[in-house]
């Protein structure tokens, strides 16, 4: 026997040299060529809840693997919302920084009360099956609506039987794995036995269901007897399934996964003991380990697992023609997950309504940020049925619908039903025949570098062939920036690595030349697109019944619309307060550029200030300062006789001063409104008067500090301006939502999530400070925190604070 090991991260074991090797290698080669060129994404949404109510905000963060890494293959993430029709309600475009996104979709609320999905995918997962993208489905209440929806518990259920590696063989114990499946619920407590047809009264094996999807059992066939299945749940419902027929000839594979090893061996019967088989078995389409086997001497085989990840291993058997004779998936190390754990310390917990709650995440130096999420515990946690670790290891590689894939990776897992589950599997990222033909994936789409045009750049109505061309972007807080970009001899070329969100507006010139502005044109279309699903949506554990007057509506429902309702009465005083706030802060604001501007002689009791630093944009579009002041101050008259301007108070004639300089109408009328800082309307007798008892207009010019130096942010006439569309906007998450005593007034808090932040810094040298605060009726706090070191390894951490 040869083994050979391959020298990935996956696994690194020492190559055991054997007598003889395999005549041909189609089967490696074409893995190398598929794992090097063909990489596959998988993602998982985790959402802020698992139930929402129209009208409401759902928050969710997106996780991107390539294989069981955070992946660095895309930059982008599209997220789509899409009723039951497959019709589309809402898509996104967001960043993705290693992997990782977040954003929010605003439920509509009008929707009617259903099960909607949300599709997530990559530019890159275009290239491969539809059936990878993630697609969650949520369930939308909406008490208004005509029909409620309500668990299917009366949809059929249908039962497949599978023999380990596929092969069914006179005299050989194999182990079979049963497995249910529904457009509804399975059952959960169901049993079955095994028959021969000829003779259904006698059983020869009974079992019972391991869970919901899976059962197994094992017997020892006999040539030239047929067998059945019966399979019945705790309701009466029955089903036979016809067992494969027993072969006279052939190999088996039986594979155990323990915690030092994956064990495996192979039996056969009436085979030419000359016969040579290769094994091959792979993790995430790479190679980890190859044997040459000679004799078939049901001899047992390891693999270790000290340096294997965690994660499905497909295992499959050869014959010399490189014909597949047996394959088996097992899963590696299911008693011993391999995931990092955060060290919670000064856990501070109450249980008084709206009060404050906090922990710290202790240091650890190799994490970034994590992903922190706390809801009330009495809501549906949303990663219940499938979280995380199950779109890692399982539901990301399979296309099969399995039901509550997350029970395989929880503390209490039954590692013996993922095993069966597994058995009724088949490796879908890749099919050994297609690809060891020829076939691989057609490569449609690249992946791109976040947002991404192609432009293309006309003069005269002809292509700027290889012309310089400045773009002048208006950036949103940094002012003008200039990119220059260079044609090529078509006019086209391409600006990538865009990070923005809403808009961007720029203008454009041709470099070197004066030209009319129409006489050069820029077109741009985005590098990047949605692109339409092309896959059936998932079937829903729900179904639609008419809604009576008399019906109850569920308490967590109940307990969204009340707090949906709260939380308009608490976003309208936020607005209330923000801007109350804001017109503080400009007071303050105005208040030190008086006193930095004005001196003592020129301040008063009975004056009026127009801050045009923080304040009174609307004057940049007048005439001139005189303009804008017309009619803004009780009793000022301004007006124009032979040319110049006059300004009177209650009929006496007012004095001008420019920097506390008397200076004449004229003056002040000439001075561009961009020019002045702040404009004093004093009214009397003041201390820098000379003389005159009716007051005067003090004009402030800009001086560089607080009142900003001018600086000219129009853009020359003769450019056109574009505007580029970006990224969506995320609706920011409220964590402070008492930080404002006034906030405490809304009439109830049912909230059911309570903190929601997917990128809280880690700090380097200190623990990382988590706060929130309590609903009303909060007894106990789920607590999600997600988080990737410098290694890539995963910390999970999924628990309740009581």
């Amino acid at each position: 026997m040869n083994i050979t090991l391959s020298q990935k991260p996956l696994i690194a074991l020492s190559l055991i040299v054997a007598p003889f090797y395999f005549s041909q290698n189609k089967a490696e080669e074409a893995l190398k060529k598929f794992e090097e060129n063909y990489p596959q994404e998988k993602i998982h949404l985790l959402l802020s809840k698992k139930n929402y109510v129209a009208g409401e905000n759902l928050w969710f963060t997106s996780f991107v693997f390539d294989g069981y890494s955070p992946s660095t293959i895309s930059t982008n993430v599209f997220v789509e919302l899409y009723d039951q029709n497959k019709k589309q309600i809402s898509k996104k475009i967001y960043p993705l920084i290693n992997g990782k996104g977040s954003g929010s979709i605003s439920l509509p609320a009008d929707l009617k009360e259903n099960v909607y999905y949300i599709r997530a995918y990559t530019t890159w997962m275009g290239n491969f099956s539809d059936d990878f993208n993630e697609i969650t489905p949520i369930t939308v209440y909406n008490p208004s609506s005509s029909e409620k929806l309500i668990k299917n518990t009366s949809a059929p259920w249908v039962a497949t039987v599978s023999p380990e590696s596929g092969t069914f063989i006179d005299g050989i114990n194999t182990k079979f794995a049963v497995r249910l499946q529904s457009k509804g619920e399975t059952p959960t407590n169901w049993n079955g036995f095994i028959t021969e047809i000829q003779n259904p009264q006698t059983k020869l094996v009974a079992f019972k269901g391991l869970d919901q999807n899976t059962g197994s059992f094992s017997f020892t066939p006999i040539a030239g007897k047929k067998y059945q299945l019966t399979i019945e749940d705790d309701k009466g419902a029955k089903q036979i399934v016809t067992l494969p027929e027993v072969a006279s000839s052939g190999l088996n594979l039986q594979v155990q996964s323990q915690s030092d090893a994956i064990k495996f061996v192979l039996k056969g019967k009436n085979i030419n003991q000359n016969n040579k088989y290769k094994i091959i078995g792979t993790i995430n389409n790479q190679l980890v380990y190859k044997a040459n086997v000679s004799n078939i001497s049901e001899k047992t085989y390891s693999i270790p697992t000290n340096q294997l990840v965690n994660g499905i291993l497909n295992l499959t058997v050869f014959d010399e023609s490189e014909n597949i004779v047996a394959q088996r998936l097992c899963f590696v190390q299911p008693q011993s997950l391999k995931l990092k754990q955060p060290s919670l310390k000064a856990i501070s917990l109450s249980l008084k309504p709206r009060d404050s709650n906090s922990f710290n995440i202790n240091n650890d130096s190799s994490i970034s940020s994590y992903l922190v999420s706390i809801t009330d515990n009495e809501s549906e946690n949303p990663e219940n049925e499938n979280n995380l670790l199950s779109t890692l290891w399982l539901t990301g590689d399979l296309t099969s619908k399995i039901y509550n894939p997350a029970q395989y990776f929880s503390k209490n897992r039954n590692t013996d039903a993922l095993d069966a589950l597994l058995i009724s599997e088949k490796w879908s990222r890749f099919n050994w025949q297609t690809i060891m033909s020829g076939t691989f994936p057609v490569i449609k789409y690249k992946p791109e570098n976040f947002l991404s045009y192609k432009g293309k750049a006309t003069k005269l109505g002809k292509p700027a062939s290889e012309a310089e061309i400045n773009l002048i972007f208006k950036m949103p807080d940094q002012g003008i920036k200039y990119n220059l970009i260079k044609t090529d001899k078509e006019g086209m070329f391409t600006l990538s690595g865009l990070i923005f969100e809403d808009s961007m507006a720029f203008s454009y010139q041709l470099n070197g030349e004066k030209t009319n502005k129409n006489s050069v044109q820029v077109y741009f279309q985005p590098a990047f697109s949605f692109l339409p699903l092309r896959s059936n949506l998932p079937f829903s554990n729900y179904t639609l019944v008419q809604r009576n007057s008399t019906d109850t509506i569920p308490i967590e429902i109940e307990r969204a619309v009340a707090n949906k309702s709260s939380q308009t009465s608490l976003r309208e005083k936020e607005t209330l307060i923000e801007e109350v706030k804001v017109k503080a802060q400009k007071k303050d604001l105005t208040k030190k550029l008086n006193n930095e501007l004005s001196s003592p002689l020129f301040r008063s009791g009975n004056e009026t200030i127009f801050d045009l630093v923080n304040e009174n944009q609307s004057a940049q579009g007048s005439q001139n300062i005189l303009q804008y002041l017309q009619g803004r101050v009780a009793g000022l008259q301004i007006q124009m006789q032979g040319g110049n301007y006059t300004a009177t108070h209650r009929g006496g004639p007012m004095e001008f001063f420019l920097d506390e300089m008397r200076v004449d109408a004229g003056q002040i009328s000439n001075i561009s409104v961009s020019n002045i800082a702040m404009v004093k309307v004093i009214k009397g007798n003041f201390a820098g008067s000379f003389g005159g008892g009716n007051g005067a207009i003090a004009i402030y010019t800009r001086r560089g500090g607080t009142t900003g130096s001018v600086v000219d942010t129009t853009l020359p006439s003769n450019l056109t301006e574009i505007k580029l569309n970006g990224y969506d906007k995320e609706i920011p998450f409220n964590n402070g939502i008492y930080d404002e005593e006034s906030a405490r007034s809304v009439p109830e808090d049912k909230r059911s999530i309570l903190y929601w932040n997917p990128y809280l810094e880690s700090k380097p040298k200190e623990p990382t400070i988590v706060q929130w605060y309590n609903n009303d009726d909060a007894k106990n706090f789920r607590v999600m925190i997600i988080g990737f070191d410098e290694n890539n390894d995963l910390l999970y951490y999924n628990e309740v604070l009581k």
